[in-house]
Order: structure tokens, then C-alpha cells, then sequence
């Protein structure tokens, strides 16, 4: 007969299928550093990465990210080629002077040193970034370089071969506005 429950030594948590899950996976993601115990984790650094919101307008890129516990000092922010990048080190609380001698029950806040890089889609001008620090949140705002921003291209007909043109206005009616240029 066959026994079809594996021993007791060869069952594996979830949480270790997920780590080797991680680890041997191919994609390099978000999660990655969330989940697994890599050489981050080995080293007492942060183990989930810096949560970043990141949107555009049609002027800016801007940048938010969620650092609790930081000084703007501790934060370092550079740019190369369209890639964003924030450093820095969260503080072990466990370290600070208020805890010592204490017994600790759970001890779960991220400390170490972080890396988050975040490729833009869109080309900015790192030379008129602003980044202000406020209750633990960064706000970064990248203007965007002025080849990346949006431009109104005035569409010209040429009515009836006569060599006028007219110019198109967008929202109008029937596309044209009934002017020569």
C-alpha cells in the first residue's frame, strides 16, 4: 500500500513554498523582497520595500513614498536616465535607547538599509526636481522635460486646391472653425 501523506519531517510551511517560490522565480518584482529571506533579511535590513505612489500630470511626474521614522536627511534621491532611485536606512527601534533591557514580544517594523528604483515612462528634467518631507511622506515632483510634454499641433486643410488653409480647432463641430489661416 501506498502511503499518500509525505512523514511529518517532509512537510513545508507556506511560508517556506512561498520564500523558495520567490527566490527561485525568474521575475524580480515588488513582492520579492516582501517575501523572501534573501541576503536583505540575512543583513537586518528592511524587508518589504518602500510603498511608492507615482502618477503624472500633464506638466510633472510626481513621486510620493511613505518613509515613517525618516528624516529628510536620511533620505538620498538621484536620477539617471529616467530611472528614480531612493536610499536610505529606517532606524531599529529595537536599538534605541529607551528599549534597552526590555523584553520584546513581537518585533516586526522594517529596519536597515532600503533601495526602491523606479523607471519613468516618461522623460523628466531632474535638474528642476523639488522634493519636500512631511509626516514621513516624500513628495517628489519631476517636471517633465519639455520634449516629453504634450503639444497642440494645429491641423491645416487645404480646401479646394486653392492653396488656403483652414485651421482645425479640436471640440469644434464638423472639425473646422471656418477660418484661413
Amino acid at each position: 500500500m501506498v502511503n499518500r501523506f509525505p512523514a511529518a519531517e517532509e512537510f513545508v510551511s507556506l511560508r517556506d513554498a512561498m520564500d523558495r517560490l520567490m527566490a527561485e522565480s525568474v521575475v524580480a518584482g515588488p513582492f520579492r523582497s516582501l517575501w523572501s529571506g534573501g541576503p536583505a533579511a540575512e543583513s537586518g535590513a528592511a524587508r518589504m520595500a518602500l510603498p511608492l505612489d507615482v502618477y503624472a500630470t500633464q506638466d510633472e511626474v510626481v513621486l510620493i513614498a511613505a518613509a515613517p521614522g525618516l528624516r529628510p536627511e536620511d533620505l538620498e534621491i538621484t536620477i539617471d536616465r529616467g530611472t528614480v532611485t531612493l536610499r536610505g536606512q529606517m532606524p531599529n527601534v529595537a536599538q534605541a535607547e529607551e528599549t534597552k533591557g526590555a523584553t520584546w514580544y513581537l518585533h516586526e517594523l522594517p529596519h536597515g538599509r532600503f533601495q526602491r528604483s523606479v523607471s519613468l515612462p516618461i522623460e523628466v528634467d531632474g535638474g528642476a526636481a523639488d522634493a519636500t518631507f512631511e509626516h514621513g511622506v516624500l513628495r517628489l515632483r519631476l517636471p517633465k522635460a519639455e520634449q516629453a510634454r504634450p503639444r497642440q499641433i494645429k491641423v491645416r486643410s487645404l480646401a479646394n486646391g486653392t492653396g488656403h488653409s483652414e485651421a482645425i480647432t479640436p471640440g469644434a463641430s464638423g472639425g473646422t472653425n471656418g477660418e484661413t489661416a
